[in-house]
């Protein structure tokens, strides 16, 4: 099996299509965009006969210029967690890189589901070559699919009676849902502003969002859909897709007419969009780690699950430590800086210094 760089987003994005279950983040343009906002991207592909076997999408944020500092494949690598032979050859590939790059650690975390055979294969592997499960889950471990093999007709049956009554309600009640476009970044960014103070979670500069959004968007991987109230827009979802894939990545409502049940008609169209496109899976992205009713994101995931989708745990994230000492200081002094700069971040929106901020949504 030959391990080759490379260098072409065409040849990547192509294999990434031949190889089970890719992630949108680890297209070219995720990692395209990432380099535009401080890491740097490199592309690993493992072939065998010409034929993709595994690949890696590598980011990592320097803390020196002789040191890579720290290295993350976001929701990879990308093979067949059933080869074990496969999965052993890359872990070591990647552990060598990130020895050879001088990092920190390099994290992983990719969709493998926890509670069956391959999982637990996986974490034993893992734990076995030094791997520690992280204390810094940077994607959602946790996820709910919702299966678009069926008829729309079955997709709704597969619905809470209440969800269906619901979009049914937004339709008598004049809600209209309309696909986003570029031009639309502006109001899109001022929805998801609104929403993060209200439900208080972080969220990055307007740029930040405009650059992911709009630059999927532009590579026909991204599909925004608007809710309105007699022209008046209300809420808002924003799907990335890639391959047989769609991914319920950003969402975000105003206060008003929410008495109308806008968002269960957009996600509805959204539902059906996705199986327009052909996509097999509509991953609502995002379950609390623990189901219990406690958890911030529990109203989240009950109006997710109203839609009939499955809860799915996966392994969660990963961290290879190349320098073991390195690794137990960064821990240790990580955990204040972030939440260091959550206070500073509501302080600046106008936050009081002693209200907890919730993250109920990860930042990206």
């Amino acid at each position: 099996m030959q391990r080759a760089r490379i260098l072409d987003a065409r040849r990547w994005n192509d294999a990434l299509l031949r190889l089970p279950d890719a992630h949108v983040l680890q297209t070219w343009e995720w990692g395209a965009f990432k380099e535009r906002h401080g890491w740097r991207a490199e592309r690993w592909l493992w072939e065998k006969e010409g034929r993709p076997q595994a690949a890696a999408s590598v980011l990592s944020r320097p803390l020196g210029p002789w040191s890579s500092g720290v290295m993350y494949v976001p929701k990879g690598p990308v093979l067949d967690y059933d080869d074990t032979d496969l999965l052993t050859s890359v872990l070591s590939d990647l552990e060598h890189l990130a020895c050879e790059r001088g990092a920190i650690f390099l994290k992983i975390d990719p969709d493998v589901r926890a509670d069956s055979p391959t999982g637990e294969a996986v974490v034993d592997l893992l734990r076995r070559r030094g791997w520690r499960y992280s204390p810094e889950q940077v994607q959602f471990r946790n996820t709910l699919l919702l299966d678009l093999t069926g008829s729309l007709d079955e997709i709704l049956a597969r619905m809470k009676s209440k969800w269906r009554y619901n979009i049914r309600l937004a339709v008598r009640k004049g809600v209209t849902v309309r696909p986003g476009e570029a031009s639309d970044l502006p109001l899109l960014y001022e929805m998801y502003r609104e929403t993060s103070l209200r439900n208080r979670f972080v969220i990055r500069p307007e740029t930040y969002y405009h650059d992911a959004w709009g630059s999927f968007i532009k590579a026909g991987l991204a599909q925004p859909f608007i809710a309105e109230v007699e022209g008046e827009p209300v809420a808002m979802v924003i799907l990335f897709r890639f391959g047989k894939r769609v991914w319920y990545m950003y969402g975000a409502s105003r206060s008003r007419h929410r008495e109308k049940m806008p968002n269960h008609l957009l996600q509805w169209e959204a539902i059906r969009w996705a199986k327009e496109q052909g996509c097999t899976v509509y991953d609502l992205w995002g379950a609390p780690d623990e189901l219990d009713e406690s958890d911030p994101m529990w109203g989240v995931y009950r109006f997710k699950r109203g839609f009939g989708a499955e809860f799915v745990r996966h392994i969660g994230a990963y961290d290879y430590p190349a320098s073991r000492l390195a690794y137990l200081a960064y821990m240790g002094l990580s955990p204040r800086l972030l939440a260091l700069m959550r206070w500073l971040h509501w302080r600046r929106r106008g936050g009081r210094g002693t209200t907890k901020v919730q993250r109920t949504q990860r930042v990206l």
